[in-house]
Order: structure tokens, then C-alpha cells, then sequence
């Protein structure tokens, strides 16, 4: 019985440290503030379907430019 409370607190606490672990290395990633409506977007480069480096300042005064996140439950 003690044993199985011990192993119980020491993956407990493994899981604990790993977790403030992670959330400690993702924090030094530079935060940015989202943008807000009405504001001109920052510059930003991406690939295309066809693997071309786009830039949105290229792309600016030419056509609308429409960037649409998909989350991938497939």
C-alpha cells in the first residue's frame, strides 16, 4: 500500500516538473501583441502551395490577401 502511494506522488511529481518545465522554455519565445482591427499587419514571409517564399509586402496594394489557419483533426 505504502509503495503504491509512493510511486503515485513520484510520477505525480515527475509529471508536475515536467510541466512547469515546459510552460518555463515556452515563455522565452518573444511575445508579440495580436493585431488589432483596423491596423495594418505586420510583414510576414510564408511559403506557398508550390514551396515560393510570399511576403505580404509584396503582395500589398496588388490583391486582398486572405491567410486562413486550418487545424489539422484528420
Amino acid at each position: 500500500m505504502k509503495a503504491k502511494i509512493l510511486i503515485s506522488l513520484l510520477i505525480l511529481a515527475l509529471a508536475s516538473t515536467s510541466l512547469s518545465l515546459c510552460r518555463a522554455l515556452s515563455t522565452t519565445q518573444e511575445r508579440k501583441s495580436p493585431v488589432v482591427t483596423g491596423t495594418e499587419a505586420p510583414d510576414f514571409t510564408l511559403k506557398d502551395q508550390h514551396g515560393r517564399q510570399i511576403t505580404l509586402s509584396e503582395s500589398r496594394g496588388k490583391n486582398p490577401v486572405v491567410l486562413v489557419f486550418y487545424r489539422g483533426y484528420w
